[in-house]
């Protein structure tokens, strides 16, 4: 790697992302599994998966955000925080350039994280925000991941709102935990329609968010990272023996036009509960129809019906593409890059936004 070369991370609960900064452009972006509710250990393994993938990473800076802090794993956010910074550093080189983002133009080192773990804990959406308001005079960002969405409005560059933790953003609508693949299905409500007739639903971790989408052939498979609800095959029968247990049913009791019909219920409903929190963002900011929406993560495939529920007629542009700067000649192909900086939007974000920032 090249002296200008960085690295952008989101260290989340669940995935580690990365990309690849050169020349102020995105020349790689990458997710990989990381459960660190189970340990400390599969953040160390995401991250000799990196060094495979870009053997000379100890020459680059590093910008880090991260959501992880939030596992069980840890005795509350900012022992999370640290242990994690300090996790991270120990894979890096001595001597290594590493600055944790904790808002607009602020990078701390690890020294700092005392005085500063508030700002940097579960940042991310933040830094994907500031990024994004720097491609339209107003907009929202609608990043729905695979565990949660983020609904995050943006005016004049500045991110809108006073939110500055979780529980604020759960409060304001801002953040929505759904997501396109970790969501229990038993969450999108209590009861189900079924050929007719509402069913109660089965609160037992019987499917998930994954299933619906595999077989409504959206969810991209390099983005299914984790085990199913019953650690059993990904393939469509499977998917469809999982939502049929959710209304004490088997797989043979239906078919499969049935069972895809189903799926779409469910995909309403949680294209019903994200949507609501959507015009509550959009009311409390008084977005005007002029603005934008900008879309990210692997669930964006879902931005332009929840724009739709909502009640706007927001433009939708995908972050990939009207935010982050992809770089010529990379070694992915130009929409294979373009996808992976979508799935990846905060790791470029913060990439992006610490280069321009040092400059």
């Amino acid at each position: 790697m090249s002296p200008v070369d960085m690295i952008g991370w989101d260290i989340g609960g669940a995935h580690v992302k990365a990309c690849l900064l050169r020349d102020g452009r995105v020349a790689d972006a990458a997710e990989w599994p990381c459960p660190l509710w189970q340990g400390l250990e599969h953040l160390e393994h995401a991250l000799q998966q990196a060094r495979a993938r870009w053997p000379a990473l100890d020459g680059a800076a590093h910008a880090v955000t991260m959501t992880g802090e939030m596992t069980d794993l840890f005795e509350h956010r900012e022992d999370g925080v640290r242990r994690i910074a300090v996790q991270f550093a120990a894979a890096l080189a001595p001597g290594s350039v590493l600055r944790l983002f904790a808002g607009p133009q602020q990078w701390r080192g690890l020294d700092e994280i005392g005085a500063h773990w508030r700002e940097i804990a579960s940042a991310n959406w933040r830094a994907t925000a500031l990024h994004a308001a720097q491609s339209a005079p107003e907009g929202v960002l609608i990043d729905i991941g695979s565990t949660t969405t983020d609904l995050i409005a943006f005016r004049a560059g500045r991110v809108l709102g006073t939110s500055t933790t979780d529980a604020d953003r759960l409060a304001s609508g801002e953040l929505v935990y759904h997501g396109v693949v970790r969501t229990p299905l038993c969450a999108l409500g209590p009861r189900v329609a079924w050929r007719g007739e509402m069913l109660n639903v089965m609160n037992e971790f019987f499917a998930t968010s994954a299933d619906v989408y595999r077989l409504t052939d959206e969810l991209d498979p390099a983005h299914d990272l984790h085990p199913s609800a019953d650690a059993a095959a990904k393939d469509a029968p499977a998917s469809r023996r999982r939502l049929a247990r959710m209304i004490g049913l088997d797989a043979r009791d239906a078919r499969e036009d049935e069972w895809l019909a189903f799926a779409l219920g469910w995909r309403e409903r949680q294209v019903d509960e994200i949507a609501v929190s959507l015009r509550r963002v959009i009311e409390a900011h008084r977005l005007s129809a002029q603005a934008v929406a900008i879309s990210a993560g692997c669930g964006a495939f879902l931005a332009a019906d929840v724009i739709a529920r909502a009640g706007a007629a927001f433009v939708c542009r995908r972050y990939g593409s009207a935010v982050a700067r992809v770089a010529a000649g990379a070694s992915l192909r130009p929409d294979a890059l373009i996808a992976w900086a979508q799935v990846c939007a905060p790791a470029v974000a913060v990439a992006a936004l610490y280069d321009g920032d040092h400059r």
